[in-house]
């Protein structure tokens, strides 16, 4: 298809120059909107995975000379209660030096916060299937351990999957709207090119070519023009993935997860440069066989 032997000058004309630089752009637009969407998805896919099923009690430190006494004992009892309540697998609570590792990567260093009275946490792992109130739990836990709070991981977990949900369909947009300008282009292209060899095609019709014939010999040229587009596109955006990959690495103390891109995301992103390849192809053989049916 690439190197068919055509019938109509095709070469010379000026959508050769334009075109594929338009389809590169619009394939790297494609790729990066194609990436972000996947590394999103996959980032909150992995936070759903380790947080799904799983709760936080807090209970705040206890002031005064008695106080850390005071605040374990309050921490067992909390500890107890969690385990006992139906639909709680496991209730594991967390010394002082856990709880500064997980706040290590927001602060850089432990020892800023090791003195000040930090609450203790613990990690309580619920049944999926079981029907917990959480609503009641907490109020048991509150009357019964001062001070004792749950921190359920599902509200902001929600709002994370509906901002994914929200970015998805707007990268969906804007590919629909990338694929849109591509088409308008083509057809473009492809009407100027059937004004400037106008004599060519009728002198074809004349001689017994039939329109699909000469819609095949566009179609061939718009796929040629937006597969090298494409492979522009596709040298372009894969050096920019990967310095943004490259740069999320580099963020220190595990304040972000990794971003990577999966192998399945440069498969789709790899194949780009062929959907706009064949979007060319069949929108240039559509544009040709409607001005030709419109032609006495």
């Amino acid at each position: 298809m690439l190197s068919r032997r055509s019938d109509l000058p095709l070469k010379g004309d000026a959508t050769s120059r334009f075109l594929p630089w338009l389809v590169a752009l619009m394939v790297y637009l494609s790729a990066i909107a194609v990436a972000g969407v996947l590394v999103l998805a996959g980032l909150v896919e992995r936070w759903d995975h380790d947080v799904s099923g799983t709760l936080t009690v807090q209970i705040q430190p206890v002031p005064g000379e008695a106080g850390e006494l005071l605040t374990e004992d309050r921490v067992r009892q909390a500890a107890e209660l969690m385990r006992r309540t139906p639909g709680i697998l496991a209730a594991r609570p967390l010394d002082k030096r856990q709880t500064l590792a997980l706040l290590e990567p927001w602060l850089g260093s432990a020892e800023v916060v090791k003195d000040l009275p930090l609450p203790r946490l613990i990690d309580v792992s619920v049944d999926s299937s079981a029907q917990l109130d959480l609503g009641a739990v907490a109020d048991r836990l509150g009357r019964m351990v001062p001070g004792a709070t749950i921190d359920d991981h599902r509200v902001w977990l929600s709002r994370l999957i509906n901002l994914s949900r929200t970015t998805e369909w707007v990268a969906i947009a804007i590919m629909l709207l990338i694929g849109f300008v591509t088409s308008a282009t083509v057809v473009y292209a492809t009407r100027t090119g059937m004004s400037v060899h106008r004599g060519v095609i009728e002198v074809l019709h004349l001689i017994g070519a039939h329109d699909d014939y000469i819609a095949r010999q566009f179609a061939d040229r718009a796929f040629s023009l937006g597969f090298s587009g494409g492979m522009i596109g596709l040298a372009m955006a894969v050096p920019t993935l990967t310095a943004i990959g490259w740069a999320t690495r580099r963020v220190e103390g595990g304040f972000l997860p990794s971003l990577a891109l999966p192998l399945s995301g440069w498969v789709v992103i790899g194949l780009l440069p062929v959907l706009a390849a064949l979007l060319s192809m069949y929108t240039a053989r559509l544009t040709v066989h409607g001005t030709l049916s419109r032609l006495p």
